[in-house]
């Protein structure tokens, strides 16, 4: 099949935190500054289970002891994500070989997206660090959606983007609940691991450290299978 042909056909989705970018030190960090400021104690463990690959509302409602919703919600969100760009915007890099990675996929002719539960903030922060932006065909934030991950909208609204079906679309997540987004979006999914073992994951067709042991030929295969 040609790159022509195979480019209206299959698509690549990337979350972004921990998937493009290895942010979740940043974020940690952006959080320690967070809750130090309100007082609120926490312990490593707590970020592992309730931080990373979680939404805010989930995260402030956990460590602030009661609901946190609405204008409170968006009030402090805010807070800490400028926090965290202004810790991370001097540091941003990919996961080892990602762009070369990108790059090979473009080369094959596959359509490519971003799907961040991140607000768009940051997502532009990182799109303009490392002009990428140009090579996507579908960008979006949790501003896009009503429902977060584990729900499957932001990649089923990513595909319709594309104008793809989701058996068509691979999609690279880090987190549990990114994971079992993907799948219950009926796609297939390469498990990223930046923050979690592959047993803290559900099964994935693939798992990689960095994007050096996968390249477009195994995306096709995968897609394909």
């Amino acid at each position: 099949m040609g790159s022509l042909e195979m480019k209206n056909k299959y698509a690549v989705i990337f979350d972004m935190d921990g998937v493009i970018c290895h942010t979740n030190p940043f974020h940690a960090k952006a959080f320690t500054v967070f809750f130090d400021k309100y007082k609120i104690p926490y312990t490593q463990i707590d970020f592992e289970k309730h931080m990373y690959g979680k939404h805010n509302s989930h995260i402030m409602t956990h460590f602030f002891g009661r609901p946190i919703a609405g204008n409170e919600l968006k009030a402090l969100e805010d807070e800490k994500e400028a926090l965290f760009r202004e810790i991370y915007s001097s540091k941003v890099e990919t996961i080892p070989y990602y762009k070369e990675f990108l790059d090979d996929l473009k080369f094959h002719g596959l359509k490519t997206a971003v799907a961040t539960s991140a607000p768009r903030a940051n997502l532009n922060l990182i799109l303009d660090k490392l002009s990428i932006e140009d090579k996507m065909e579908s960008l979006l934030a949790s501003e896009n959606v009503s429902l977060h991950k584990p729900h499957p909208e932001v990649y089923l609204k990513s595909a319709k983007n594309m104008g793809l079906e989701p058996n068509r679309c691979l999609v690279f997540e880090d987190s549990f609940s990114g994971v079992t987004a993907g799948l219950n979006a009926g796609m297939k999914v390469v498990g990223v691991l930046s923050s979690h073992t592959r047993e803290e994951l559900p099964a994935c067709s693939l798992y990689i450290n960095d994007y050096s042991e996968i390249n477009a030929s195994k995306v096709i295969d995968l897609l394909t299978s």
